[in-house]
C-alpha cells in the first residue's frame, strides 16, 4: 500500500466533518457529511475490513436520502453566502485537527493486540460499537421520517 494513504484518508475524514459541522447551508453540510462517510468506507476498506466498509457505505447512502430530503424541506435558506474566509478558516480548523494523524502514524502496529487484523478485530471485538452505529444512525432516520410526517400532516390540514 501506498505510504501514508491512511493518514491522508485520515486527513480528509476530519476536514470534511469539520465542513459538516459549521457549514450554513444544509445541503452543503450534507455533501461534506457524504465526504466523511466515504473517508470512513475507504479507511475500514483499506485496514483489511472490506464487509465494514460496505456496511458503513450502505447505511450512509440511506442516510444521506433522508438527510437531503429532509434539508430541503426543512432547512431555512440563507440569506447570504458563505464568505471564502471562513470555508478556508474550516479548512484550517480540519486540518489543525488532523494534526495528530499526520504526525503520529496510524498504519504502524502497535504492541496491543498485535496480532489481530483490522477486520476481525472490528466484527469480533468491537462488534457491538458497529451494531450500535447502526441503530444510532437507523434512529436519526426514523426520527427525521417522523419530522417531515408531521409537517407533510399540519400542512394538510
Amino acid at each position: 500500500m501506498i505510504p501514508f494513504v491512511l493518514e491522508i484518508l485520515s486527513v480528509g475524514l476530519l476536514v470534511s466533518a469539520v465542513l459538516a459541522l459549521f457549514l450554513d447551508e444544509v445541503v452543503y453540510s450534507v455533501a461534506a457529511l457524504s465526504g466523511t462517510f466515504l473517508f470512513t468506507a475507504l479507511i475500514y476498506g483499506l485496514s483489511g475490513s472490506l464487509f465494514a466498509a460496505i456496511f458503513q457505505f450502505a447505511v450512509s447512502i440511506g442516510t444521506l436520502a433522508v438527510l437531503f430530503l429532509s434539508g430541503e424541506m426543512l432547512g431555512d435558506k440563507p440569506l447570504k453566502k458563505a464568505s471564502s474566509t471562513k470555508i478556508a478558516a474550516l479548512f484550517g480548523g480540519g486540518i489543525a485537527l488532523s494534526l495528530p494523524a499526520i504526525f503520529l502514524s496510524v498504519s504502524g502496529e502497535s504492541g496491543v493486540n498485535s496480532n489481530v487484523d483490522f477486520g476481525p478485530a472490528l466484527w469480533d471485538l468491537r462488534g457491538l460499537d458497529v451494531l450500535f452505529q447502526a441503530i444510532v444512525v437507523l434512529t436519526i432516520a426514523l426520527g427525521i421520517a417522523i419530522v417531515l410526517f408531521e409537517k407533510k400532516r399540519k400542512g394538510a390540514q
